[in-house]
């Protein structure tokens, strides 16, 4: 159950990219964008009611607010795609490992009793031992054929 649980989260974050760190810096830019409102309706108050000092403390203020909202907004967009790439990159170890874990499928072995039934359980068992030594050489054949990326440059001392 827990399995399928985390299957759907993994399916969810990958389409809306949502996760903890992205509702509290989507939190903070949306009280920082409220704050800098305030802010600068503050300092368009005093600004129009007296036109002197106090509208420069006040405009400083909501420019600080809405800088703060800048930063959250870009934060989260960065959070949200990483989000969506380990989402992505969980999801396709799951359906390798899942394609993987096929082959113990109950139809597959009921009918490999057949087959070992009208042929013999000897020659069965020395088919299914030709037949795994085979897959694991072409496991091992095929599964090294992407070479590892070199940099052309030397390692930094």
């Amino acid at each position: 159950m827990e399995a399928w649980l985390r299957q759907l989260a993994l399916n969810a974050q990958l389409r809306t990219g949502l996760g903890a760190a992205v509702v509290m810096w989507g939190a903070a830019a949306v009280l920082g964008a409220a704050l800098a409102l305030i802010f600068l309706l503050i300092a368009a108050f005093v600004w129009l009611a007296d036109r002197y000092d106090s509208v420069v403390a006040a405009s400083l203020l909501g420019g600080f607010f809405v800088l703060l909202a800048v930063i959250a907004g870009i934060a989260c967009a960065t959070i949200r795609r990483g989000n969506i790439k380990r989402a992505r990159l969980e999801l396709e170890l799951r359906r390798r490992a899942a394609a993987e874990a096929s082959l113990i499928d109950p139809g597959l072995l009921a009918i490999g009793h057949q087959i070992a039934q009208t042929i013999g359980w000897r020659r069965a068992a020395s088919l299914a031992a030709v037949a795994l030594l085979g897959a694991a050489l072409a496991r091992e054949w095929l599964g090294h054929t992407k070479k590892p990326e070199q940099d052309d440059k030397p390692p930094a001392s």
